[in-house]
């Protein structure tokens, strides 16, 4: 099995995004160590009414549930406020991590330097050690403070990928829309494991 890879759940809107993202990397036989924010339980009830749970191992069945894939990979899951977790240290190796959704007060906290919890902890580790951190926001319009944050991360190092859907491959269902944006996503990280129809002129 390869390194781990860091999936970060922010409480923007469109958890669907981290659903799939999971779904698709545990089929192919991922590792993958999640953190979901504080604010993730509320967007959970919010979009969903669905409550998540707090304990790490309901919380690894309740992710595997929602993705529909009981079996597979390798799926390890990190309270919000562990910050002694393996993932908040340089020397735990990784593939990198994706913040999928990203909110902006994320990407602020990110982009000032600051470590709140253990997702912005995990994303600051993958800076300082030049790994590779995807983030993708969700938010519409962005403000000047927005995008000048974004500017900072990419300046740091951070690949940006908004959660913009594309058209050229024809989508047919709401799915097929949010599987385009983690397609590229992962792209950033040289993972494809998608079926999804690339550009052909």
């Amino acid at each position: 099995m390869t390194k781990p890879l860091i999936i970060g759940v922010s409480g923007a809107s469109g958890l669907i995004y981290a659903v799939r993202t999971v779904k698709y990397l545990l089929q192919a036989e991922y590792h993958i160590e999640l953190i979901a924010s504080k604010a993730t339980y509320t967007v959970w009830q919010a979009e969903n009414n669905i409550k998540m749970p707090a304990d790490p191992h309901q919380q690894e069945q309740f992710w595997r549930q929602q993705a529909d894939i009981i079996t597979g990979g390798k799926l390890t899951c990190h309270p919000w406020q562990d910050i002694g977790a393996t993932i908040a240290s340089g020397s735990y190796r990784t593939l990198g991590m994706v913040i999928i959704p990203c909110s902006m007060s994320t990407a602020a906290k990110l982009a000032a330097g600051l470590s709140s919890d253990l997702l912005e902890r995990a994303a600051d580790v993958q800076l300082k050690e030049g790994r590779k951190l995807v983030i993708v926001p969700r938010e519409t319009p962005f403000s000047l403070i927005h995008l000048r944050n974004l500017t900072t991360l990419a300046e740091a190092g951070a690949r940006i990928v908004p959660a913009i859907p594309a058209w050229y491959h024809h989508p047919q269902t709401i799915e097929d829309l949010v599987d385009f944006v983690i397609a590229r996503t992962l792209d950033q990280l040289d993972i494809d494991c998608i079926p999804w129809t690339r550009w052909r002129s």
